[in-house]
């Protein structure tokens, strides 16, 4: 199951100008360690776009030390890759 990991105060712009609100995100997996990403919410509503995995931590406590130490510039090429995966089609498997 999703786990809110932390809310980030600041606000990051795409490319176009659009804030977005950043949260981190992540799930446990069957071997315990947790994978993290990177949600962004478009501020007066739209498209919610998620990054794909970008972090893979042993823990819970691990996974949200490493949110924390999260800047605004990792921030905004999280969202530039949250944008770039959502428009490029993915081969089926």
């Amino acid at each position: 199951m999703d786990a809110l990991i932390h809310e980030f105060t600041m606000r990051v712009r795409d490319q176009d100008g659009h804030v977005y609100r950043p949260r981190a995100f992540g799930t446990r997996r069957r071997d315990d360690t947790w994978i993290g990403w990177i949600e962004f919410t478009p501020h007066g509503g739209g498209l919610v776009r998620r990054s794909t995995r970008e972090t893979t931590q042993p823990s819970r406590a691990a996974l949200l030390y490493w949110a924390l130490g999260l800047d605004e510039v990792y921030l905004e090429g999280a969202l530039d890759r949250a944008i770039r995966s959502s428009t490029v089609p993915t081969p089926s498997s």
